[in-house]
């Protein structure tokens, strides 16, 4: 694909400070959170979003993918960055197999059409893709594929392993590096206060709310 194409302009503006929503979020850890890396952001993962998410990766044994919908925010006290991933779209028009995924330039114009006409007020915050049957990772094409369609520090990739229940964010360090072989967790939002989790996510540790002071694994 070439590689001028991107799926989204270059972001000039400042994210809006806004609190992040703690009180109302539970905390899954990867196994590489707490290993020293410095992600540019955290991410906060709606349920309706994790929903539609694995819904999708499992219609098909060949890789599936779409774009994550959200906010890019900063957090008034400490000025750390964080996006809130509200909504999914699949990506529609791609060509795939088993081991890729092409986004297709269908499939960027039937993405902003949508986003135009259902999500004006959010924006492009990454991507997720399937890798069935091969783990947690990013591969060299996916690489290129981030670094080229998706080339803003906040914006993430998520990779889901349908068959093995596993999945992880890869979120660019401070440095703009990314590890294709390192992944995060994230933020459960609406999993906090009592709520029984709906993330089925085996490789990923939870806490207790983060408001509440739980650090500890379950």
């Amino acid at each position: 694909m070439p590689g001028l194409i991107r799926i989204a302009p270059q972001e000039t503006t400042r994210p809006p400070s806004v609190p992040k929503p703690l009180e109302f979020s539970q905390r899954w850890y990867s196994p590489y959170d707490n290993l020293g890396l410095e992600p540019v952001v955290s991410v906060f993962l709606a349920r309706l979003a994790y929903f539609r998410i694995t819904s999708h990766a499992d219609t098909s044994e060949d890789e599936v993918g779409g774009v994550l919908i959200g906010q890019w925010c900063e957090e008034p006290e400490t000025g750390s960055q964080y996006i809130s991933v509200n909504h999914m779209l699949p990506a529609r028009h791609t060509r795939q197999g088993s081991v890729y995924l092409t986004f297709t330039k269908d499939t960027l114009l039937d993405v902003h059409d949508q986003i135009e006409n259902n999500y004006p007020e959010e924006k492009i915050v990454g991507w997720y893709h399937t890798h069935p049957r091969m783990g947690v990772f990013l591969s060299h094409y996916d690489t290129f594929l981030h670094n080229n369609f998706f080339p803003e520090p906040w914006q993430v990739a998520l990779v889901v392993e349908p068959f093995t229940s596993a999945a992880g964010f890869f979120i660019r360090q401070n440095d703009g590096t990314l590890d294709p072989s390192r992944y995060f967790g994230f933020y459960e939002m609406d999993g906090a206060n009592g709520r029984r989790s709906v993330v089925h996510w085996h490789n990923l540790k939870k806490t207790e709310s983060e408001f509440e002071g739980g650090t500890s694994y379950e």
